[in-house]
C-alpha cells in the first residue's frame, strides 16, 4: 500500500478547497529563524468565506528529524523499497486570520531517497518535456492558490523542483511533487540527491527537530 505524507497532502487539500482548518496539520511551533535561512513570504490572500491567509516557505535542505526519517522509512517500505537517505527540503508555514479565529500550521516537505530504479535518458527527457509543457500554466495555478509564484529580489521566477526527481521516476506534473525553489539552491540539489541515494552522510542520519534554531 502506498503511503503519502499526511501533513502535506491534507494541508494542500485544505488550501485547494478553502477549508482553512490549518491547526489540524500542525507539526509543532515554527522555530525562530536565523539570518542564514532563505525564505519566501507570500502575499496575503483573501478567502472567499472571509479572512486572509499567508504562506511562508523556509528553504533547506537539512537532515531529517526523527519524525520525518520515520515517515520516509515507512513510505519506502510501504512501496516495496528500502530507505537510503532522507532530505528535509523545506518548511511550509501557513497562517489564517478571520473575524473570529486565527489558525496556523507548519509541515515539512521531505524527499525520501528510496532505492528507486532510474529511468534511461530518453525516458527522463520525456518526463522533463511533460513538465516544460505545463510549467507556465502550473505557475499560474499555483499563484491562484498561494497568491503568487515566488520570485527572487531581482524579480526572477523560482524554478520548479520535483521532490521525487524525474530521473528516479518522479511524476513531472503532480502537485504534491512540485515545489518552487530558489535557483541558487536548486542547482545544488542534484549533487545532494546523489549523496542521499548513495546512503551517504549527512542524509543517512537523523538531524535535530528544528534544523535552523529555536
Amino acid at each position: 500500500m502506498k503511503t503519502k505524507n499526511p501533513m502535506a497532502s491534507w494541508c494542500l487539500l485544505a488550501l485547494s478547497t478553502l477549508e482553512f482548518l490549518l491547526a489540524a496539520c500542525a507539526e509543532g511551533p515554527l522555530p525562530k529563524t536565523t539570518s542564514l535561512v532563505q525564505k519566501w513570504v507570500g502575499p496575503l490572500v483573501n478567502a472567499p468565506g472571509g479572512g486572509q491567509f499567508r504562506t511562508v516557505i523556509y528553504f533547506g535542505p537539512w537532515q531529517c528529524s526523527q519524525q520525518l526519517m520515520n515517515y520516509c522509512r515507512g513510505k519506502c517500505a510501504g512501496d516495496g523499497y528500502a530507505l537510503q537517505g532522507c532530505m528535509w527540503l523545506a518548511d511550509v508555514k501557513m497562517d489564517f486570520q478571520g473575524t473570529l479565529v486565527r489558525a496556523g500550521s507548519r509541515f515539512g516537505m521531505t524527499h525520501c531517497c528510496c532505492n528507486y530504479a532510474t529511468l534511461n535518458p530518453a525516458q527522463t527527457e520525456a518526463a522533463r518535456s511533460r513538465w516544460n509543457n505545463i510549467r507556465t500554466d502550473f505557475r499560474e495555478q499555483w499563484a491562484g492558490r498561494f497568491g503568487a509564484w515566488p520570485t527572487d529580489t531581482n524579480g526572477r521566477l523560482y524554478e520548479g523542483h520535483h521532490v521525487r526527481d524525474l530521473w528516479h521516476g518522479g511524476n513531472p506534473t503532480d502537485w504534491e511533487n512540485i515545489l518552487p525553489f530558489p535557483k541558487a539552491i536548486h542547482q545544488e540539489l542534484f549533487g545532494l540527491y546523489n549523496q542521499c541515494y548513495a546512503n551517504n552522510p549527512p542524509w543517512s542520519s537523523v538531524g535535530p527537530d528544528y534544523p535552523y534554531g529555536k
